[in-house]
């Protein structure tokens, strides 16, 4: 793609990396892309999989090398409160596209209320924002979506749905749906079926097999939940 125009166009390992067997290089998703490398599609792109497959540490370092906080907002934030992030940002090499925009925003569930508080304490001289921690997990989670996520440019967003309801799920699907037809690129991780059933968007299912580009009527977190809504008691005679 040596014309493409979105923000980023590969991720690689960079020069003298070399694959050890250790944690982070030792999870599958991440020793395929130090080998082989991952092409990246315009428009959205989700990373699904179990818990421990390493779709949270790759969007991550795609974030950080892409220079943003590892805790969280946009590429001009320093937000920075305890250093927890893997060493794979270091370790990986993005090749962006050529004249796409620099701007980025990362948005992770699990920092959010660290995010708020240098919101607050970093006023934006272009526009007024709430106070979010006066509003609820989800009513802060969709304030940040109207108000950040509307310019070209990359966003990396961590398992977003986890302070969502349904209906707030699907108006997120809607989000991404305008930031891409607008130009901008997403790399989204996250374990429901109702955010990645975005019609047209890339879907790569990440386990012990590495990455594979799937359908979304084929990932087995679609299919277990369709499974599970029409026969629950199938699940829980095993649990209960």
């Amino acid at each position: 793609m040596p014309f493409a125009a979105h923000p980023v166009r590969r991720v690689a390992a960079a020069e003298g990396v070399t694959v050890s067997r250790t944690w982070p290089h030792s999870i599958p998703a991440v020793r395929q892309i130090l080998t082989d490398g991952l092409e990246l599609k315009p428009g959205v792109t989700f990373l699904v999989g179990e818990n421990g497959a390493g779709k949270s540490t790759l969007v991550e370092a795609i974030a950080i090398a892409f220079g943003m906080s590892p805790e969280g907002g946009s590429t001009g934030a320093r937000l920075t409160t305890r250093a927890s992030e893997s060493p794979l940002p270091r370790d990986l090499v993005l090749t962006r596209g050529a004249g796409a925009p620099r701007w980025g925003f990362f948005l992770r569930a699990e920092t959010m209320h660290g995010y708020y508080t240098y919101l607050e304490q970093n006023p934006s001289p272009y526009r007024e924002d709430p106070r979010f921690h006066e509003l609820s997990h989800g009513e802060g989670f969709l304030e940040v979506l109207r108000s950040r996520f509307d310019s070209p440019g990359l966003y990396c967003l961590d398992e977003p749905e986890s302070a969502l309801s349904f209906s707030s799920s699907l108006a997120l699907v809607g989000v991404l749906n305008e930031l891409a037809t607008g130009g901008a690129q997403v790399i989204c991780a996250t374990h429901s079926p109702i955010v990645c059933s975005l019609p047209g968007a890339t879907i790569l299912e990440i386990g012990d097999w590495g990455i594979r580009e799937t359908a979304w009527r084929d990932l087995e977190i679609v299919q277990n939940w369709q499974a599970y809504l029409q026969a629950p008691e199938r699940y829980l005679r095993h649990i209960l």
